[in-house]
């Protein structure tokens, strides 16, 4: 049974002339005291994150498979070792403001939802419009195919098995199904099983490091004439293109995203803004670090022209030059493990991601985005992500169709990002008025960086590549990011459609009240609609 208890501001996303970002409880009622403390402890049961699984959380999500395969691509875009290390440099510093932006948001509203949150916070006219838009993003994208593809390439490259269309895109579904089924059901053996392969990852990236170390001092298992010499003249080859540029470094801010991944089940965390302050920049700045030592291995340890003809293989390169063949294989399936992780992290996140809009009463058929039954699990809301991944990932032919895809799934969360750190600005700009006092600030400098490099990653990718660096043998360059805009567009359409032709139509309007479900404590909001002559 729930509860009708108050006003849209006890949700924790306030309205009208309300700036309180407080983290909601158990509202009280009429029915007095006693069934305040069920909610209490309902609510209090269901928090089972804690630091080392909230470090694990963005660990998983921000470590999948770019950093073993990405940096092929990356020198061969910056044409030389010197500008891939800048590159990669520049991501990192992207990726610590973006950590410090989404601390200082994640810090005032300690709620699932990430930035659904932080963007209806402030942009709150036309009314649920932000909502709206944020739900085309949410709904329409599946995060986690790229990473369930790789998975199925690399089984099958350990297994020393050729790599086919179906193959791979097979294993793929079994991986993504894996990890819905186990988070559907179980999300204490979910988070335990992330913190494993979370470990083993870092492990493996640990390694990796310490195979440069052992290269640098001359070990590797090649004749002395292919020795790579990389660090030598480093910049010879640099690219004046800035489309190779962007995209590079397009490459780097997708191996780094992640980093607000513990934001979307801050209401399932400990203590959640301790935990939030402690965890995010733990795990970023142990990753940032990690990722700079594993390109200086991958220069220390594999010739450039080797590195640029394996493209997604590169840390096989460096196991074999240093380990053996033997090795090379290994790595594949710590990789494929490697990336089953970042998609158990995916879902888990973006499944919460549907459920909040559920609570929110934005979807049709809220009730059942919105519940955590039967498993106490956000079940209905992985089951989207899943169906919306396994269609993105088993529909398009290989080839342009799709490397679009890929390119579409990361492109708007450049957008999303830049208004993100818009709001921050905005309430930086207007602290007294809005009464922003946050236990974190990320400075208004570091927000206005973070705010135009997104600028930059969403305008840059419209310049013209020069010949030979288009991303796609036939498509437009430029197709993914029109596609991108009008996927957060679409959202617009429907919240048009839902909240204000059709109350027009129906001679109501659209008011939101918050719900508590004395099961397992949670709360979400619906839309009552009440009559204009009602409301006047």
């Amino acid at each position: 049974m729930s509860k009708f208890t108050g006003s849209p501001a006890s949700h924790g996303i306030p309205e009208g002339d309300s700036h309180d970002f407080k983290d909601s409880g158990a509202v009280a009622n009429s029915d007095g005291g006693s069934e305040v403390g069920q909610l209490q402890r309902a609510s209090e049961a269901k928090r089972q994150i804690g630091i080392v699984s909230a470090v694990f959380l963005i660990v998983n999500r921000v470590i999948g498979t770019g950093i073993f395969a990405t940096p092929g691509s990356i020198l061969k875009l910056s044409g030389s070792v010197g500008l891939s290390l800048f590159i990669w440099v520049a991501g990192m510093l992207i990726a610590l403001a973006g950590t410090a932006v989404y601390l200082e948001f994640g810090t005032a509203i300690p709620k699932n939802g990430g930035e659904k949150n932080y963007l209806e916070y402030v942009f709150r006219k036309p009314k649920f419009l932000t909502t709206g838009l944020y739900t085309g993003y949410v709904v329409l994208l599946g995060w986690a195919s790229g990473n369930s593809v790789v998975f199925g390439e690399y089984i099958l490259h350990a297994a020393g098995v050729e790599v086919d269309r179906w193959n791979q895109r097979g294993i793929g579904l079994a991986c993504i199904t894996t990890a819905f089924l186990i988070h559907a059901t179980s999300v204490k053996w979910g988070i335990r099983l992330q913190n494993l392969l979370g470990t083993i990852k870092v492990i493996i990236i640990l390694i990796i490091v310490v195979a440069g170390w052992v290269a640098l001092a001359g070990h590797v298992k090649l004749p002395e004439d292919e020795k790579p010499h990389n660090f030598t003249d480093a910049f010879e080859g640099t690219t004046g293109s800035a489309y190779g540029v962007v995209t590079a470094l397009y490459n780097v801010i997708w191996s780094y995203i992640g980093y607000s991944n513990a934001n979307y089940a801050l209401s399932e965390t400990k203590n959640p803004v301790r935990t939030l302050k402690i965890a995010a920049p733990l795990a970023i700045g142990v990753i940032s670090v990690l990722y700079m030592f594993v390109n200086i291995a991958y220069f220390a340890a594999v010739p450039k022209d080797e590195i640029l003809a394996a493209q997604r293989l590169v840390a096989a390169s460096l196991f074999r030059n240093v380990f053996g063949g033997t090795a090379e294989r290994a790595l594949s399936v710590f990789v494929a493990l490697s990336a089953f992780g970042n998609v158990l992290s995916v879902i888990f996140s973006q499944g919460r991601l549907v459920q909040e809009l559920g609570r929110e009463g934005i979807l049709p058929f809220s009730r059942f985005w919105a519940s955590n039954r039967p498993f106490n699990a956000p079940t209905a809301g992985l089951l989207e992500h899943w169906a919306v991944s396994v269609i993105i990932m088993l529909a398009p032919p290989p080839g342009d169709a799709y490397n679009f895809i890929l390119n579409l799934i990361s492109y708007p969360l450049a957008i999303i990002n830049t208004f993100v750190a818009l709001a921050l600005i905005h309430l930086y700009l207007n602290r007294k008025a809005w009464n922003w006092s946050p236990p974190i600030s990320a400075t208004l400098p570091v927000v206005v960086f973070f705010f135009l490099s997104n600028i930059y990653l969403v305008v840059a990718p419209f310049v013209p590549p020069e010949d030979g660096q288009n991303i796609y043998d036939e498509l437009p360059y430029w197709l993914h990011c029109v596609v991108g805009f009008g996927i957060i567009f679409a959202g617009g359409v429907y919240w048009l459609i839902w909240a204000v032709i059709m109350p027009k139509i129906g001679g109501y309007e659209l008011d939101r009240v918050t719900m508590y479900d004395e099961i397992d404590g949670w709360e979400r909001s619906v839309f009552i609609k009440r009559p204009i002559d009602k409301v006047q």
